[in-house]
Protein backbone atom coordinates (compact mmCIF):
# COMPACT_ATOMS: atom_id res chain seq x y z
CA UNK A 1 0.00 0.00 0.00
CA UNK A 2 1.25 3.13 -0.75
CA UNK A 3 1.71 6.14 2.13
CA UNK A 4 0.10 9.39 1.53
CA UNK A 5 2.86 12.10 0.91
CA UNK A 6 3.97 14.07 3.54
CA UNK A 7 2.93 17.38 3.43
CA UNK A 8 5.61 20.01 3.89
CA UNK A 9 4.61 22.76 6.45
CA UNK A 10 6.12 26.39 7.35
CA UNK A 11 5.60 28.17 10.34
CA UNK A 12 5.11 31.72 10.22
CA UNK A 13 5.62 33.06 14.35
CA UNK A 14 7.60 30.02 15.29
CA UNK A 15 9.47 31.56 17.89
CA UNK A 16 6.16 33.01 19.51
CA UNK A 17 4.36 30.78 21.99
CA UNK A 18 1.79 29.29 19.38
CA UNK A 19 5.13 28.93 17.00
CA UNK A 20 6.89 26.44 19.62
CA UNK A 21 3.50 24.56 20.28
CA UNK A 22 2.94 23.82 16.15
CA UNK A 23 6.37 22.79 16.07
CA UNK A 24 6.14 20.43 19.40
CA UNK A 25 3.11 18.92 17.72
CA UNK A 26 4.79 18.33 14.32
CA UNK A 27 7.67 16.58 15.98
CA UNK A 28 5.18 14.10 16.68
CA UNK A 29 3.31 13.64 13.19
CA UNK A 30 4.52 11.60 10.82
CA UNK A 31 2.69 13.09 7.40
CA UNK A 32 3.99 16.50 8.01
CA UNK A 33 7.36 17.65 7.72
CA UNK A 34 8.54 21.10 8.88
CA UNK A 35 10.64 22.96 6.46
CA UNK A 36 10.47 26.48 7.43
CA UNK A 37 10.33 28.31 10.52
CA UNK A 38 10.19 31.81 10.16
CA UNK A 39 9.85 34.78 12.76
CA UNK A 40 10.15 38.70 12.63
CA UNK A 41 13.52 40.67 11.75
CA UNK A 42 15.03 41.56 15.18
CA UNK A 43 12.69 39.17 16.78
CA UNK A 44 13.95 36.87 19.61
CA UNK A 45 14.47 33.18 18.16
CA UNK A 46 16.05 34.52 14.98
CA UNK A 47 19.01 31.88 14.40
CA UNK A 48 17.99 29.64 16.93
CA UNK A 49 16.80 25.74 16.44
CA UNK A 50 13.30 25.76 16.37
CA UNK A 51 13.20 22.30 17.70
CA UNK A 52 14.93 23.64 20.63
CA UNK A 53 13.28 26.31 20.77
CA UNK A 54 10.00 23.98 21.14
CA UNK A 55 11.65 21.56 23.62
CA UNK A 56 11.71 18.77 21.59
CA UNK A 57 15.66 19.04 20.45
CA UNK A 58 17.54 19.65 17.56
CA UNK A 59 15.85 19.56 14.38
CA UNK A 60 17.96 21.45 12.21
CA UNK A 61 15.51 23.94 11.13
CA UNK A 62 16.40 27.45 12.01
CA UNK A 63 14.25 30.13 12.43
CA UNK A 64 14.81 32.93 9.99
CA UNK A 65 13.29 36.53 9.32
CA UNK A 66 13.67 35.36 5.37
CA UNK A 67 9.93 35.04 4.02
CA UNK A 68 11.64 33.22 0.77
CA UNK A 69 11.98 30.28 3.10
CA UNK A 70 8.60 29.66 2.78
CA UNK A 71 8.67 28.60 -0.63
CA UNK A 72 9.60 24.95 0.09
CA UNK A 73 6.21 24.37 1.77
CA UNK A 74 3.41 22.66 0.69
CA UNK A 75 1.18 24.92 3.62
CA UNK A 76 2.02 27.94 5.62
CA UNK A 77 0.51 28.04 9.30
CA UNK A 78 0.45 31.77 10.23
CA UNK A 79 0.28 32.70 13.90
CA UNK A 80 1.85 36.21 14.06
CA UNK A 81 0.77 39.45 13.72
CA UNK A 82 -1.71 41.53 11.72
CA UNK A 83 0.85 43.41 9.46
CA UNK A 84 2.80 39.92 8.98
CA UNK A 85 0.77 38.03 8.16
CA UNK A 86 -0.67 40.68 5.35
CA UNK A 87 3.03 40.48 3.75
CA UNK A 88 3.03 36.40 3.57
CA UNK A 89 -0.37 36.08 2.65
CA UNK A 90 0.85 38.02 -0.77
CA UNK A 91 3.59 35.73 -1.14
CA UNK A 92 1.63 32.76 -0.64
CA UNK A 93 -0.48 33.56 -3.02
CA UNK A 94 1.98 34.30 -5.07
CA UNK A 95 3.65 30.84 -4.94
CA UNK A 96 0.74 28.58 -4.58
CA UNK A 97 1.36 27.95 -1.02
CA UNK A 98 -1.56 27.22 0.71
CA UNK A 99 -2.40 28.71 3.87
CA UNK A 100 -3.75 28.25 7.21
CA UNK A 101 -4.24 31.68 9.25
CA UNK A 102 -4.89 31.91 13.29
CA UNK A 103 -3.49 35.08 13.82
CA UNK A 104 -6.45 37.24 15.32
CA UNK A 105 -7.06 41.10 15.66
CA UNK A 106 -6.36 41.16 12.10
CA UNK A 107 -7.01 45.09 10.53
CA UNK A 108 -8.75 45.85 7.23
CA UNK A 109 -6.02 45.87 5.06
CA UNK A 110 -4.52 42.31 6.41
CA UNK A 111 -8.37 40.51 5.82
CA UNK A 112 -8.13 42.07 2.25
CA UNK A 113 -4.90 40.20 0.82
CA UNK A 114 -6.20 36.98 2.40
CA UNK A 115 -9.39 37.72 0.46
CA UNK A 116 -7.26 38.05 -2.01
CA UNK A 117 -5.16 35.04 -1.59
CA UNK A 118 -8.15 32.99 -1.55
CA UNK A 119 -8.40 33.82 -5.19
CA UNK A 120 -5.39 31.62 -5.80
CA UNK A 121 -4.90 29.46 -2.52
CA UNK A 122 -6.93 27.45 -0.63
CA UNK A 123 -7.32 29.32 2.58
CA UNK A 124 -8.33 28.15 6.28
CA UNK A 125 -9.13 31.42 8.13
CA UNK A 126 -8.96 30.76 11.84
CA UNK A 127 -9.52 32.96 14.72
CA UNK A 128 -9.09 29.78 17.15
CA UNK A 129 -8.25 26.47 15.52
CA UNK A 130 -9.85 24.53 18.13
CA UNK A 131 -11.89 21.85 17.23
CA UNK A 132 -14.22 21.96 20.12
CA UNK A 133 -14.94 25.74 19.34
CA UNK A 134 -15.45 25.12 16.02
CA UNK A 135 -18.26 22.70 17.30
CA UNK A 136 -19.49 25.03 19.66
CA UNK A 137 -19.71 27.58 17.45
CA UNK A 138 -21.92 25.09 15.17
CA UNK A 139 -23.87 24.30 17.95
CA UNK A 140 -24.49 28.37 18.83
CA UNK A 141 -26.00 28.47 15.41
CA UNK A 142 -28.39 25.78 15.59
CA UNK A 143 -29.58 26.22 19.60
CA UNK A 144 -30.38 29.96 18.34
CA UNK A 145 -32.46 28.56 15.28
CA UNK A 146 -33.74 26.05 17.54
CA UNK A 147 -35.21 28.38 20.26
CA UNK A 148 -36.07 31.26 18.56
CA UNK A 149 -36.05 35.32 18.98
CA UNK A 150 -37.52 35.21 22.33
CA UNK A 151 -34.10 33.92 24.20
CA UNK A 152 -31.39 36.45 24.84
CA UNK A 153 -27.99 35.86 23.84
CA UNK A 154 -24.79 37.08 25.95
CA UNK A 155 -21.14 36.35 25.07
CA UNK A 156 -18.62 35.93 27.94
CA UNK A 157 -14.71 35.10 27.16
CA UNK A 158 -11.73 35.41 29.48
CA UNK A 159 -8.60 35.41 28.22
CA UNK A 160 -4.49 36.31 29.62
CA UNK A 161 -3.42 40.05 30.80
CA UNK A 162 -1.06 40.10 27.43
CA UNK A 163 -4.28 39.31 25.21
CA UNK A 164 -4.26 42.86 22.82
CA UNK A 165 -7.75 42.47 21.18
CA UNK A 166 -11.36 42.58 22.62
CA UNK A 167 -13.70 41.49 22.52
CA UNK A 168 -11.66 37.74 20.88
CA UNK A 169 -12.04 36.46 17.68
CA UNK A 170 -13.76 33.33 19.40
CA UNK A 171 -16.47 35.47 21.29
CA UNK A 172 -17.18 37.46 17.84
CA UNK A 173 -17.03 34.43 15.63
CA UNK A 174 -19.94 32.67 17.97
CA UNK A 175 -21.50 36.55 17.82
CA UNK A 176 -21.51 35.98 14.20
CA UNK A 177 -23.19 32.90 14.74
CA UNK A 178 -26.16 33.43 16.75
CA UNK A 179 -26.30 37.29 14.45
CA UNK A 180 -26.36 35.37 11.30
CA UNK A 181 -29.69 33.21 12.81
CA UNK A 182 -31.46 36.04 13.49
CA UNK A 183 -30.94 38.06 10.33
CA UNK A 184 -28.68 40.82 11.99
CA UNK A 185 -25.22 42.37 11.72
CA UNK A 186 -22.36 43.09 13.70
CA UNK A 187 -24.28 46.91 14.49
CA UNK A 188 -25.92 44.42 16.94
CA UNK A 189 -23.85 43.91 19.07
CA UNK A 190 -23.02 45.31 22.72
CA UNK A 191 -19.47 45.27 24.22
CA UNK A 192 -20.25 47.10 27.52
CA UNK A 193 -23.28 48.17 29.58
CA UNK A 194 -22.52 50.76 32.66
CA UNK A 195 -24.76 53.57 34.09
CA UNK A 196 -27.99 53.60 33.32
CA UNK A 197 -28.63 51.69 30.08
CA UNK A 198 -32.07 50.73 29.91
CA UNK A 199 -33.68 48.02 29.29
CA UNK A 200 -32.22 45.55 27.09
CA UNK A 201 -33.61 45.41 23.53
CA UNK A 202 -35.22 41.72 21.86
CA UNK A 203 -31.94 42.35 18.86
CA UNK A 204 -28.99 42.93 21.23
CA UNK A 205 -26.01 40.56 21.67
CA UNK A 206 -24.04 41.29 24.32
CA UNK A 207 -19.91 40.08 24.67
CA UNK A 208 -18.31 41.09 27.66
CA UNK A 209 -14.31 39.92 27.55
CA UNK A 210 -12.41 39.63 30.63
CA UNK A 211 -8.55 39.62 31.23
CA UNK A 212 -6.38 38.14 33.81
CA UNK A 213 -3.91 35.82 35.02
CA UNK A 214 -2.69 33.22 32.08
CA UNK A 215 -6.40 31.59 31.20
CA UNK A 216 -5.57 30.25 27.45
CA UNK A 217 -9.12 31.17 26.48
CA UNK A 218 -12.69 30.60 27.69
CA UNK A 219 -15.58 31.33 25.87
CA UNK A 220 -19.31 30.90 26.91
CA UNK A 221 -22.67 31.44 25.11
CA UNK A 222 -25.94 32.25 27.46
CA UNK A 223 -29.12 31.98 25.85
CA UNK A 224 -31.75 33.08 28.40
CA UNK A 225 -35.43 32.43 28.17
CA UNK A 226 -38.48 32.84 30.69
CA UNK A 227 -37.61 30.13 33.32
CA UNK A 228 -35.16 28.96 31.92
CA UNK A 229 -30.68 29.55 30.55
CA UNK A 230 -29.04 27.55 28.51
CA UNK A 231 -25.25 27.86 28.51
CA UNK A 232 -22.67 26.37 26.01
CA UNK A 233 -19.23 26.81 26.97
CA UNK A 234 -15.56 25.55 25.79
CA UNK A 235 -12.92 26.04 27.80
CA UNK A 236 -9.19 25.50 26.60
CA UNK A 237 -6.85 24.50 29.39
CA UNK A 238 -3.51 23.53 27.06
CA UNK A 239 -2.61 25.50 24.45
CA UNK A 240 -1.11 22.35 22.48
CA UNK A 241 -5.22 22.25 21.04
CA UNK A 242 -4.87 24.71 18.94
CA UNK A 243 -1.78 23.31 17.30
CA UNK A 244 -3.34 19.59 17.12
CA UNK A 245 -6.35 21.73 15.55
CA UNK A 246 -4.35 23.78 13.21
CA UNK A 247 -1.97 21.13 11.92
CA UNK A 248 -5.49 18.92 11.49
CA UNK A 249 -6.55 22.11 8.75
CA UNK A 250 -3.14 22.19 6.80
CA UNK A 251 -3.43 18.09 6.37
CA UNK A 252 -6.55 19.32 4.81
CA UNK A 253 -6.31 22.59 3.18
CA UNK A 254 -3.53 21.16 0.79
CA UNK A 255 -6.10 19.29 -1.34
CA UNK A 256 -8.68 22.30 -1.86
CA UNK A 257 -9.15 24.23 -4.42
CA UNK A 258 -8.72 27.91 -3.93
CA UNK A 259 -10.82 29.65 -1.67
CA UNK A 260 -11.29 30.96 1.89
CA UNK A 261 -12.47 28.19 4.37
CA UNK A 262 -12.90 28.01 8.10
CA UNK A 263 -12.42 24.94 10.75
CA UNK A 264 -16.15 24.32 10.39
CA UNK A 265 -15.46 23.46 6.55
CA UNK A 266 -12.55 21.27 8.11
CA UNK A 267 -14.47 19.11 10.06
CA UNK A 268 -17.23 18.52 7.59
CA UNK A 269 -19.81 20.78 9.32
CA UNK A 270 -21.02 22.46 6.62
Amino acid sequence: MTSAPTTRVAIHGAAGRMGRALVHALSDADDLRLVAALGRVGGSGIGSDAGLLAGVGAIGVLVSSSEGDALLADVLVDFSRSEATERIAARAADQGIALVVGTTGLEPSARAALDRAARAVPVVLAANTSVGVAVLTHLAALATRLLGPGWDAEIVEMHHRQKADAPSGTALRLADAVLGERGLDRGALVTGRSGRPGARSREEVGVLALRGGDVIGDHTLILAGAGERLELSHKATDRALFARGALRAARWVRARAAGLYEMADVLGLR
